[in-house]
């Protein structure tokens, strides 16, 4: 049973709507803290207003293993993003604004339409500034009937102010973790203090649902589950994020350590972005996971990688 079912019946869901749709007057929603009031038209870094923007909504069978089972993870990708990573995969979503608006009730729609196709789980993916719109739809789909697990996809950069008001809402959180150095997210994501807010962000997720859970159906059925995508020059600080997950986390923290980099969106313009990595680099960072301690490592089969040799 998905969690959200325990808060719904006594009105507990209904006050996390109020609390959330609370943070859009003077947007607090993401640490970003624009401050613009998102209840009339204004938009702050993410360009979101009230209403929220969805590029596509169906099944997915590439996420990893524990999400997708037999029948797949269900994704519903939000429109923008509160980052600006010069190398995103999904840029014509996050940056360029492809997508259409849905209301509540189109939203709450959405989620049922998914679990009517039989789906394990509903996959929020980019969700971090439209939580407020979410926890409104999820309401009137609770109503309706929805009952399948929440998986909260993001880039890792939220508010833990905003995360306790999912707590008992979202099943799975599934957070990047993407670099360990500042100055470095600065540059190639525009964000200030990503590592700490970061840390943060993963520590309260771990906080509020633990170690990943599979069920006997080898399915996620609760739990934190981290990605980390291998940069090029190693500018991602594979170690620094391995190190600080098995000392400040969890040993038994599932770590998706993903290879398929590659020069997307302004990429080919900054030095040491304009290749993919080598089949030595990422085999450098699932060594320096293993000798972290981590003992759940997911991994591609070798013969994905591109035979590029290590510079």
């Amino acid at each position: 049973m998905a969690a959200y079912l325990e808060l719904y019946p006594s009105r507990k869901l209904r006050k996390r709507v109020e609390t959330a749709l609370s943070l859009l007057e003077a947007c607090s929603v993401c640490p970003r803290h624009c401050g613009v009031n998102r209840l009339a038209t204004g938009t702050g870094k993410c360009r979101t207003s009230r209403q929220t923007m969805v590029s596509s909504y169906r099944p997915h069978f590439g996420e990893e293993a524990p999400l997708v089972g037999s029948y797949g993870s269900r994704t519903i990708f939000f429109t923008n993003c509160n980052l600006r990573c010069l190398f995103c995969q999904n840029y014509s979503i996050s940056q360029l604004g492809e997508g259409e608006r849905v209301s509540k009730e189109e939203l709450a729609y959405i989620m049922l339409s998914l679990q009517v196709k039989g789906c394990h789980n509903i996959n929020l993916v980019s969700p971090t500034h439209v939580v407020p719109q979410i926890v409104e739809a999820l309401e009137l789909a609770a109503e309706s009937g929805l009952h399948i697990p929440l998986v909260y996809n993001s880039g890792g950069y939220d508010s833990v102010e905003t995360l306790r008001i999912l707590n008992g809402i979202v099943d799975i959180y599934m957070p990047d973790m993407k670099y360990d150095d500042e100055e470095t997210a600065r540059e190639l994501s525009g964000i200030e203090n990503y590592p700490e807010v970061n840390k943060a962000t993963v520590k309260e997720m771990h906080r509020q649902t633990g170690d990943l859970e599979i069920g006997e159906d080898r399915v996620a059925r609760r739990g934190l589950l981290v990605r980390h995508l291998v940069l090029p020059r190693g500018l991602a600080g594979t170690e620094g994020i391995v190190t600080f997950l098995s000392r400040e986390i969890s040993r038994n923290t599932y770590i998706n350590v993903m290879a398929q980099y590659h020069p997307s969106c302004k990429a080919s313009q900054i030095p040491g972005l304009g290749q993919r990595i080598s089949s030595a680099e990422y085999h450098e960072a699932l060594s320096l996971a293993w000798k972290a301690g981590l003992s759940r490592v997911d991994k591609i089969h070798p013969a994905e990688l591109l035979p590029i040799p290590a510079e």
